[in-house]
């Protein structure tokens, strides 16, 4: 016995130090002594000790094996009090992993295991992880009530380690919250009790929070200091995505004072890291803002590339997990996508003198036609995009082409008329994850056949570039040209009806010659995106 006790003690420590291979190795030893001895209930225990050092090291699947295991043998016992610790750590990996109702579920479980056995660790425990849990769902205030009985509930065991891992979490839950001084209160303590405890692990994730809100409070100097004794910590244990955490702030304070080169290597570091570490959602993060920097760099390609890859993670994740945080993320990235799209829009723009503010006002009526045809939510915001983008291709045509005041040769015309194919080609290789390629190629498509790239008629032309074409055509004749004046709206709806059937879909043009007769059209800053509204 004493021997086993001296086994769990050593791997204990071990683990608490970050030395995650000798710990198993302590365990490993333990477990044997512990079937030797017949001594389930800490054989159980092992097991589940086990599997925490798997989750410490980001092996999820190795850790749910492992309290699986010491679940089915607490179970075989019908030892209550183990199997509500390990159904604990199920639900934990659970939670990691996204999978929040599987979690909560479980939790609900042991509390009223706890209950029942008057279990004041195990109380505390799941109070602490619903904590977790609420903060997911964006109910903060519920997730600190968890928190604080949680802490309570620790400090009545006298157990220091297990007080400054939550009050870690109430740290980031005062910043959630934009309460810095109390959230730098929480940060504080935990990390002297961490420190105390020798719990070098939590010492990283606090420094790394602290990161965080001293960032969102303009203290680019304190968040840096954190930052590089987090990457230390975690360099030391030897955690790949620890390393990527520290680095992606890092990343983003070398942005924040204009550092791009410096940014670029700390995010590129960050994200091999991640990718390493098989952290999908810590890497969608990394590029979310590894785009920013490109963006900064005026490399808009690269910006969208990079948004790209996060959009599809996410996409991925959201699909697979139940994450209800990801929604709040999508949001946020296809804020980061509107302003890369629209710097871009912009800059193609200067190199025409006749068409600044063409794509912002083709992208908001066209916006609103098809909203009124009945697209709505993301899709709109996609829509916008595709608006911002559709001449991207005149990146390719020659600025005295763009600028030439009089009639174009055939030769200039052929030119011209290839923004379209080249357009097509930059959105293809960006790999959107959304369809804008139509809108791109199709715009000067024609109802009745006779337009370009590839004569399409009718139907045949995707919906999404007849009304881009719709709005288009309509933002060209009521703006001043180098051959003509621009027209009112009157005149331009007049002008337009006289092509209905032959380059408009007779339908759209009606949709979109009504909403401009309702009432005066104006735009509306809204926080995703400007939108058209009708008085």
């Amino acid at each position: 016995m004493a021997e086993l006790a001296s086994r769990v003690s050593a791997a204990l420590e071990a683990r608490s130090a970050g030395r995650w291979d000798e710990a198993l190795a302590e365990y490993e030893s333990a477990l044997r002594l512990a079937a030797r001895d017949r001594n389930a209930p800490e054989a159980v225990d092992i097991l589940r000790r086990i599997g925490l050092v798997h989750r410490d090291r980001g092996h999820h699947e190795l850790a749910l094996e492992s309290f699986e295991a010491s679940l089915a043998a607490a179970e075989a016992h019908e030892m209550t009090d183990r199997i509500a610790a390990a159904l604990i750590c199920v639900a934990g990996i659970d939670q990691m992993c996204g999978r929040v109702d599987a979690a909560e579920a479980v939790y609900q479980r042991v509390r009223k295991l706890t209950l029942a056995l008057g279990d004041v660790r195990l109380g505390a425990m799941v109070n602490q992880n619903l904590g977790v849990l609420a903060n997911v769902r964006g109910d903060v205030a519920g997730a600190l009530g968890y928190y604080e009985s949680a802490v309570r509930q620790y400090e009545e065991l006298g157990d220091e380690q297990a007080v400054a891992l939550v009050l870690n979490n109430v740290g980031m839950a005062r910043v959630d919250l934009g309460q810095w001084a109390e959230a730098d209160r929480c940060f504080a303590r935990a990390f002297a009790l961490a420190e105390r405890a020798g719990d070098v692990m939590t010492l990283g994730s606090i420094e790394v929070n602290r990161a965080e809100c001293q960032l969102k409070q303009g203290d680019l100097a304190r968040a840096r200091d954190c930052c590089d004794r987090a990457a230390a910590v975690f360099r030391r244990l030897g955690s790949d995505a620890g390393v990527a955490e520290a680095s992606k702030f890092s990343g983003a304070l070398y942005r924040e004072t204009g550092a791009l080169d410096r940014a670029d290597r700390e995010l590129r570091t960050a994200h091999e890291l991640a990718r390493r570490a098989h952290d999908r959602l810590l890497e969608a993060e990394i590029l979310s803002e590894w785009a920013l920097v490109h963006l900064d760099r005026d490399r808009s390609a690269d910006a969208l590339r990079s948004l790209n890859q996060a959009h599809g993670i996410f996409s991925e994740l959201h699909a697979s997990l139940d994450l209800l945080d990801l929604d709040r993320r999508l949001d946020q990235l296809e804020g980061s996508y509107l302003r890369v799209v629209r710097n871009w829009a912009e800059s193609i723009e200067a190199k025409d003198g006749y068409t600044a503010g063409h794509c912002e006002r083709v992208a908001n009526y066209a916006c609103m036609l098809a909203e009124a045809v009945g697209f709505a939510g993301r899709d709109l915001v996609w829509f916008r995009m595709g608006g911002y983008l559709h001449d991207v291709g005149k990146i390719a045509v020659p600025p005295e082409v763009l600028n030439k005041p009089g009639k174009l040769t055939p030769e200039e015309w052929k030119l011209m008329q290839s923004h379209t194919t080249e357009g097509d080609a930059i959105v293809s290789e960006l790999k959107f994850p959304w369809d804008i390629r139509p809108i791109v190629r199709s715009h000067h498509e024609r109802w009745d056949g006779s337009g370009y790239p590839d004569g399409l008629k009718g139907e045949e032309i995707p919906l999404t570039a007849r009304i881009l074409s719709v709005a288009d055509i309509y933002d060209a004749l009521t703006t001043t040209r180098s051959y003509r004046a621009a027209l009112s709206q009157n005149e331009a709806l007049a002008t337009m009806e006289g092509d209905v059937g032959r380059i408009l879909d007779p339908r759209l043009f009606h949709i979109f010659q009504y909403l401009l007769e309702q009432e005066d059209v104006r735009v509306v800053a809204a926080p995703m995106l400007n939108r058209l509204e009708v008085a």
